[in-house]
């Protein structure tokens, strides 16, 4: 239970979309005590209610018995979830990386009773969290790097990959261009650009440009970090076959159909991995310093089930969000962004303390 048990005043939250995620997103929040409003639009279990994302009504009623609720819907949908949210003054967590969307919630939260917190979950989310006390750290940042995998454990195929993640999610982020810093100002690389390899506990590995996973990172340390980028991690060869899938095939003119291929061809695993790798780069008392931040997840038990890694690390990602929001560690107003939490707070959360030790902390050679 957390620290403030009975004395919350945000207590009951409802969880949008019960997949994978929002399956342990709902385990979590049970875990720590709180009421869970679970709603999805075919419900696969018993407690789950029923509504579709585009009945405003229902999704009024729904949001108005709650203090919270958490989005674990599509990306497309999470617009509406977040006006009626602000309209009725209930707190609004989401898990989104599309910039769009995002850019919607962030000029909702302007105003608002209730607070908004985009890019909660694994990358964007903690991954900014982590990169900001990085960056932060230093008395003067010259790179942060931040890397995110999930992979499977044992890779099959050409493109060494399952669709563990929404396959509509990685279409779009190895679509849409990628905000980084250079020299200390935001502007954009294409998806799936600088490449690079890397390696981490002897096992080779790439990692290129993809969109979304620095969340609002760019306007906050513009002028304050020199380089920051975001790259997902895959094994070797992937980018290759996925730039020469999308582009030059020119399946990304045709997402719904690129979706359903890649999610028939590569259906998803249960033995998952995720790596993450925060590197920043800096001065500290007059000395140049290199400060990391490895971790290699894998399953574990959830609430007496067993969950893969990418589910149940974007899941503590949001719930240790909604732990401190609850606890009063985050203003409760208007918009809060990834690197407006404190890393340490965020690791003492019931939540977030399951990201904070992993299946290994294993040495990273990056080239």
């Amino acid at each position: 239970m957390s620290v403030h048990g009975e004395g919350r005043s945000l207590r009951r939250v409802a969880v949008l979309g019960i997949g994978n995620v929002g399956a342990v997103v709902v385990d979590l929040l049970l875990e720590d005590g709180f009421e869970v409003v679970a709603a999805d639009a075919s419900p696969r279990s018993a407690g789950v209610e029923r509504i579709e994302a585009g009945d405003t009504k229902a999704l009024e009623a729904l949001l108005g018995r709650v203090d919270a609720v958490v989005s674990c819907l599509p990306y497309q949908l999470n617009g509406e979830i977040a006006r009626i949210a602000r309209r009725l003054g209930v707190h609004y967590l989401d898990l989104t990386e599309d910039r769009p969307t995002s850019t919607v919630v962030r000029e909702l939260a302007d105003g608002a009773e209730s607070v908004l917190i985009p890019h909660c979950g694994l990358a964007p989310g903690f991954i900014c969290v982590v990169g900001s006390a990085l960056a932060l750290g230093l008395d003067r940042a010259k790179r942060v790097a931040l890397r995110v995998g999930a992979l499977p454990q044992s890779p099959n195929g050409a493109l060494g990959y399952s669709f563990t993640w929404s396959p509509a999610g990685v279409v779009n982020e190895y679509l849409n261009d990628c905000e980084v810093l250079r020299g200390g100002r935001p502007t954009t690389v294409p998806a799936l650009a600088e490449s690079e390899k890397l390696y981490v506990a002897g096992t080779p590995y790439e990692a290129f440009a993809t969109s979304g996973g620095l969340g609002t990172m760019c306007e906050t340390f513009a002028n304050r970090v020199d380089r920051l980028d975001y790259k997902t991690i895959r094994y070797p060869g992937h980018c290759d076959l996925v730039r020469f899938f999308l582009q030059e095939l020119r399946m990304g003119e045709h997402r719904e159909q690129a979706e359903e291929i890649l999610r028939r061809s590569y259906p998803p695993v249960d033995d998952d991995v995720v790596l993450v790798y925060v590197a920043a780069e800096g001065e500290r008392d007059g000395r140049t310093v290199r400060d990391e931040f490895v971790r290699v997840y894998e399953p574990r038990q959830i609430a007496g089930r067993r969950c893969t890694s990418i589910a149940w690390t974007t899941a503590a990602g949001v719930v240790g969000v909604v732990q401190l929001l609850a606890d009063g560690r985050l203003l409760q107003r208007g918009l809060v962004r990834q690197e407006d939490v404190s890393l340490d707070a965020f690791l003492e959360t019931p939540a977030g303390s399951l990201l904070a030790t992993a299946a290994a902390e294993p040495s990273v050679t990056l080239t």
